[in-house]
This record gives structure tokens, sequence and C-alpha cells, in this order.
């Protein structure tokens, strides 16, 4: 990092856990490094072949958006200093690791609730409720998500077989009105996330035909 006090302060990406029915924050996983490239993809949701002439315009819901990236996890340096760095030293990166990854298991105690229920002949389970979490790239783009894709490279080992440096790959897709409704917290979000994109939008401008080599549509 620069040691010039003008040098702009790096944001980092990262993932906000939130309490679903409070939205406090729960916990925040900062990426410690951004990565190079992000990868978005839209889906149109559209009426479809089956809609009438009527509906050749018509989309029905938001566009199903989903992110992929890449994040590097590196505890190198900080084994260099273990006193200052306890966890690096007799973890590695397990404790990163596993507060990405517990994203997307059930807890022990919904594991053991559900097998309790099953046990007294419950004969509707709902299925377990994932953490709340929002992807987080700036103040322009705070999104709820689910995480859809997850793996893991780790590509070196201290003596005790802990990872220390590790390649995460990511897939997530953002979740809309249609995923939590208009009363949820990741609703609200996703509201302000797309006015977001229109006010983005608007400062394009309407743009001119002859930009385009046209004087008028025929």
């Amino acid at each position: 990092m620069s040691s010039f006090s003008a040098s702009p302060r790096l944001i980092k990406g990262g993932i906000v856990v939130l309490n679903p029915d409070t939205g406090a924050v729960q916990r925040v996983i900062s990426l410690q490094y951004n990565p190079d490239s992000l990868t978005r993809t839209l889906q149109v949701q559209a009426i479809g072949e089956g809609g009438t002439r009527s509906d050749a315009l018509r989309i029905k819901a938001p566009a199903v958006e989903t992110f992929k990236l890449d994040a590097e996890l590196d505890v190198t340096d900080q084994l260099e200093f273990p006193e200052q760095n306890r966890n690096a030293t007799e973890h590695g990166l397990q404790p990163q690791l596993a507060a990405l990854e517990t994203l997307i298991y059930p807890t022990t105690a919904q594991l053991q609730t559900n097998n309790v229920l099953a046990q007294l002949g419950t004969l509707e389970i709902l299925p377990m409720e994932a953490p709340f979490t929002l992807f987080v790239w700036s103040k322009n783009r705070i999104m709820p998500v689910r995480i859809t894709e997850f793996s893991v490279t780790e590509e070196a080992f201290d003596p005790d077989l802990n990872p220390i440096r590790a390649k995460v790959s990511l897939g997530m897709r953002v979740l809309t009105v249609d995923d939590l409704g208009f009363e949820h917290k990741g609703g609200s979000l996703f509201m302000s996330y797309l006015q977001n994109k229109e006010q983005l939008a608007a400062k394009v401008g309407a743009g001119s035909l002859s930009e385009i080599g046209l004087t008028r549509i025929p």
C-alpha cells in the first residue's frame, strides 16, 4: 500500500450477514483482495413464446442477475508475526474459509431440531432457512443474494496442513421482490438497488439519432 497520504482508501467488497427478522448486522466478511474481474449475467424474465402477440414486449419479473467472482486469500505475511496473529498461526485460513462455507450449511441446531421433529412424527418439516446475505460491491451495489456456487482451491499449507493460501470461487444470484416480497428487508434493499440503476442510467441522457447515423426513424 502506498505511504502517500493522498492515496485513496481502497474499498473492499464483501458479504454481510443480517438477521432476517430484525435486519441487524450479524457478520461482515470482507474480501482480503478485491478480484480483478467480476462476471455478471442478466436473464430476461419475458412472457415467453407461449404469450399472445400483445405480450411480445411484456416482462413478468425483474431480470435474474447472477454474479461470479474469484477471491484470493493468503495469510503468509501474518505467519511472520505469530504472536500478533494467533489464529493464522494455529489454524491458517480455516476460520476465513469456515465463515464463508457456513453460509451454505444449515446450522447444527437446525439439523438437530429437524431430527427431533422427525422422531416425533411431525408430518411437515419446513426446509431450513439459509442466512440472509447481502453482496456489497461499493455503495452503489448492495443487493440480497443467495449463494449458488462455491468452490475452494487450497494452494499452500503449513506444517500442520492448515491451508495458508487459497482461491475461493463464488456464484451468487440476486434475490428480488419476486423472491422475498416487498415487506422483507431484502425486498426493500433490492428496490433500492434497482432505483440506483435507474438513477445511474438517467445520467447517460437520451442521446441523439445522429450518433448512430440516422436523422429519423423510418
